[in-house]
């Protein structure tokens, strides 16, 4: 007998290790997007699930059914083993909770081996997501991480969260790094992905008393934040990062590896190359076409970057404190200062530490 979860019923049972959630859908249905944590075991693949959605449209609904026990059925001793091989509870999902989930429960039950069924599949999951990020309310106070570009925010943000401090890591969760060469060396995830991700992370961090994140526009690579974490962002404790220009360059070629990305960077460039003045966007494309790119990195900051960065600070409204530094690891030691010293009262407009 099959047994359906809703929605949240079954976020509860993944969240608590209790059951594995299965994704039958095909491969191409779970690259796109999936509930986290899931594993993808496929009833039918890529080319077997359009075949059978070509008899379902052009022919007839039984040949489709038909077409399908026939595929099912030469596949199904391995199907269930890749099952068994799974230990614990299971929990499987399709798009919509129809005969993909239904058949593998149904089956899988005449094995021996129990398994709910999410009642609405995938499509009842997203709609939860996007329904549970609309109405969300955080309750941690937010501290932003600024800096200028090559500060190593996401660095120092990831090293904070090894060390245990609450952080929503938005270019982590997005893979993406937020600017016009951000995806160079990823794979951006789509947006369903993020809000999916997203979520997860904000169930873990909004019983902590404070939140780091990084300071990101609203739209990071493919995807856009929720409006709630923009005015969160907007109005949080603001920490501005002040490092030198020669860190910050050492910083991007390490993390963007343009020997390795040459292409990929010299094209993001020639997307900007117009926002930038004549003279300057000249000889900084003749620095990336001769590897030059420490050169080519120092005046993109220089001519471009920075200046995006100012004119962007303007739009915060809440409290601001700087902090000097001279690498990333000093700047998690004074961030950290300040979180574990309660040094985030009121300090005016533009406090200032050394």
């Amino acid at each position: 007998m099959i047994q359906d979860v809703h929605v949240e019923e079954l976020v509860n049972l993944i969240r608590t290790g209790k059951v594995t959630a299965v994704d039958v859908r095909s491969p191409q249905e779970y690259r796109e997007a999936t509930i986290p944590g899931s594993l993808n075991i496929p009833l039918f693949d890529d080319e077997e699930r359009k075949e059978i959605g070509i008899l379902y449209k052009q022919v007839s609904i039984q040949a489709a059914k038909e077409r399908g026990l026939e595929i099912v059925s030469r596949k199904l001793p391995d199907f269930i083993k890749a099952f068994a091989q799974i230990s614990g509870r299971k929990a499987v999902f399709c798009w919509r909770g129809g005969m993909r989930s239904k058949t593998t429960a149904t089956v899988l039950s005449l094995m021996g081996i129990p398994a709910y069924r999410l009642h609405g599949g995938y499509r009842a999951y997203r709609k939860w997501v996007v329904d549970s990020l609309e109405a969300y309310r955080l309750k941690p106070s937010v501290i932003v991480i600024n800096g200028y570009t090559g500060t190593g925010k996401t660095k120092i943000l990831r090293i904070l969260s090894e060390k245990g401090y609450p952080v929503i890591d938005l270019e982590g969760l997005a893979q993406h790094r937020g600017s016009i060469f951000g995806q160079i060396g990823l794979e951006p995830n789509n947006q369903k992905t993020f809000d999916a991700l997203l979520l997860e992370r904000l169930a873990e961090v909004n019983d902590a008393p404070y939140v780091l994140i990084e300071a990101e526009s609203p739209r990071v690579g493919k995807v856009v934040l929720p409006e709630f974490l923009i005015r969160a962002k907007e109005t949080g404790v603001q920490l501005f990062l002040e490092m030198p220009v020669k860190e910050r360059v050492r910083h991007i070629l390490e993390d963007y590896e343009p020997i390795r990305h040459h292409e990929a960077c010299l094209a993001a460039f020639m997307r900007i190359k117009q926002r930038i003045h004549t003279p300057a966007a000249k000889a900084i494309e003749e620095d990336l076409k001769n590897g030059r790119y420490d050169s080519a990195v120092e005046a993109l900051l220089a001519y471009y970057y920075d200046s995006r960065y100012e004119y962007a600070v303007r739009e915060y409204a809440g409290e601001r404190i700087k902090l000097k530094v001279n690498h990333a690891e000093e700047a998690v030691e004074k961030i950290v200062g300040f979180l574990e010293r309660g040094m985030l009262a009121p300090a005016g407009p533009a406090a200032t530490t050394q």
